[in-house]
């Protein structure tokens, strides 16, 4: 059975390092619970995104698996590529991210609207990242136009290295090493920035980012 339930702030620990949650899930009928995603348009919420994530410890057990599945369906919903776990207020350095680069099998044969959902479904190639590392950097660089969940409807250009190494857990808590490029280490580089409590607005111009908050504070107002 789907259903929603709505709880206050609070706050709990697991495996040692408090970990905040709030704000509402919205279990689906697989059994993963829709988040609700932080945004910069209120205090509370930005205080969160600026925090410092913190390591996990103890391994990937099924609670963290749990929060990884959670954190796709949010991601699929709102919908995005990547997502960080401080975006839904959990203070651990997990992301998950869907490039849509999956291998497809064969023709999708509907076509409309289930035929575009189809293809999206068939090219879904989820990533799981726990205590993700970038161990080398190159010295070129790459811009790319960015967004993020947490400042919605604000696009500009970052410019980050063009390839990196990066090490990591997978969903498995088997041990990655892997060396990306493209879009893969544009979106991996800008979701570790949130376990630094780092915006991809922070890397523009003060102007840049005083209206960037500005925009984002006013939507809300008007859907309010």
């Amino acid at each position: 059975m789907c259903y929603e339930i709505t709880f206050l702030s609070a706050s709990l620990r697991v495996s040692g390092p408090e970990i905040l949650t709030f704000g509402s899930i919205r279990p689906t009928c697989g059994g993963m619970a829709i988040r609700r995603i932080l945004t910069i348009d209120n205090a509370a919420d930005l205080a969160v995104l600026k925090r410092i994530s913190v390591p996990v410890e103890g391994g990937v057990t099924p609670e963290l698996r749990t929060l990884m599945d959670d954190m796709l369906e949010t991601m699929y919903a709102a919908p995005g590529i990547g997502l960080a776990a401080v975006q839904i207020g959990d203070t651990r350095r997990v992301i998950v991210m869907d490039l849509g680069d999956g291998v497809v099998e064969g023709d999708v044969q509907a076509v409309g609207d289930a035929g575009e959902a189809a293809d999206e479904q068939a090219r879904r190639n989820p990533r799981y990242f726990v205590n993700p590392e970038i161990v080398w950097a190159s010295d070129e660089l790459f811009t790319y136009e960015e967004g993020c969940l947490s400042v919605p409807e604000v696009f500009d250009a970052v410019e980050r290295p063009a390839r990196i190494r990066l090490r990591y857990l997978d969903y498995h808590g088997q041990s990655v090493e892997e060396e990306v490029e493209g879009l893969y280490a544009v979106c991996i580089q800008h979701e570790m920035d949130h376990l630094e409590g780092v915006l991809f607005i922070d890397h523009l111009s003060r102007l840049k980012r005083d209206r960037a908050v500005a925009k984002v504070k006013k939507a809300a107002r008007l859907a309010a």
